[in-house]
């Protein structure tokens, strides 16, 4: 018979609901509407992997050998061209580029893979994707969510995650309020990281990286920037991300995650590299967004709901004045599922994030119900 295991050896006991467990029923509501459900509560890809992207993949399937962690130069080059051509972040060198088994993975063992533990604090934003805090208490390390610098005091934490693009808000910040965090992190040694993923989905001002020279002068200095495929090349089901910024912090999670062989698969490697080397499949997959997010902004809107935010990203975050979980109800009466506010933070409690990413078919039935009443 097996031994029963203490809850206290449990890692799962040191974490929080996994936030979609608890919108089961909601669901099951909404899918209950003779239309059929329309799913908009999570961020995931629903068009097609590009063809350039696919026949990428296919050229190195029959590869038998193992792939390495620092990835092949040739994805690396890809990646600092890339970022460089569509971003404007120069200075980086294809050492400081480390791929990553997607970015939530990276994000979730990043404060572990760093050496923090029980007497760190890790900053996150106060409305924050949740792999931000679970990654911290991973490590065991203390969490505060704070927006602004002087919410810190005398604190010196040993990490600060931004998100610029925001998820859930889609939020953008400026170049002087990064510029401060900068200046904050070198002032007492702290590691920034910037959760960009959302990046090349801006549809209102401007998004720049922590690693633009505007921003950090070109001091790349304990910095480092995580990007993420799955958005706007459709590449979730490829797990592909990467990490770039510091030379010697990168050099440092390579170390790491060569002896625990946190490897990205050969034709994921290809795949990602076709996809770095081609701005024509990203841009017509920007524009698929950018008229889906036409249309459902305009019904939320009329439907009276109020729009915060939202310059950028997936999603919109969208409000009727009462708590998000009425809210929730209150769509998926229309077949229509959103992910709550509370998911992301305390003050989040009146939101909910209505995601772009469903077919043109299943977005337009989401504008005439929410027409309709």
């Amino acid at each position: 018979m097996r031994p029963d295991v203490s809850p206290r050896g449990r890692v799962s006991s040191l974490l929080p609901d996994f936030p979609w467990d608890t919108i089961a029923s909601v669901k099951v509501k909404a899918a209950a509407h003779p239309g059929g459900i329309v799913d908009l509560s999570v961020g995931t890809p629903v068009d097609p992997v590009d063809p350039l992207i696919r026949t990428a993949l296919n050229s190195v399937a029959a590869v038998p050998g193992y792939p390495t962690t620092h990835g092949t130069p040739e994805l690396r080059a890809a990646a600092v061209d890339a970022l460089k051509r569509r971003y404007g972040i120069t200075g980086l060198e294809p050492a400081a580029v480390l791929p990553a088994i997607g970015t939530k993975e990276l994000i979730a063992g990043l404060p572990r893979l760093l050496g923090l533990g029980s007497g760190d604090l890790v900053v996150i934003p106060e409305v924050a994707y949740p792999t931000y805090e679970v990654g911290a208490l991973l490590a065991g390390a203390q969490v505060l969510r704070a927006d602004g610098l002087t919410r810190l005091g005398p604190q010196t934490p040993a990490l600060i995650y931004v998100n610029s693009p925001s998820n859930p808000t889609g939020r953008i910040l400026g170049v002087e309020h990064l510029r401060k965090v900068v200046a904050f992190a070198r002032e007492r040694g702290v590691i920034v990281a910037s959760d960009e993923c959302y990046l090349g989905l801006t549809w209102e001002g401007r998004g720049v990286s922590l690693l633009d020279p505007e921003v950090c002068d070109g001091d790349h200095t304990n910095l480092l920037a995580v990007h993420s495929l799955s958005k706007t090349s459709n590449l979730a089901s490829y797990r592909a991300g990467f990490v770039t910024g510091d030379p010697e912090l990168v050099a440092e999670l390579l170390e790491v995650r060569k002896h625990a062989g946190m490897m990205v698969p050969l034709p994921i490697q290809a795949a990602m590299t076709a996809a770095l080397s081609d701005d024509a499949h990203e841009a017509r997959q920007r524009e698929r967004y950018r008229a889906r997010r036409d249309v459902l902004r305009k019904a939320l809107e009329a439907a009276g709901f109020r729009i915060d935010d939202s310059e950028a990203g997936l999603y919109l975050w969208s409000t009727r004045g009462e708590p998000c979980r009425t809210t929730l109800e209150w769509l998926a009466d229309r077949g229509i599922l959103a992910a709550p506010g509370d998911f992301y933070g305390p003050g989040a409690s009146e939101h909910v994030r209505i995601a772009l990413t469903a077919t043109d078919e299943r977005i337009a039935a989401a504008a005439e119900r929410l027409a309709a009443g």
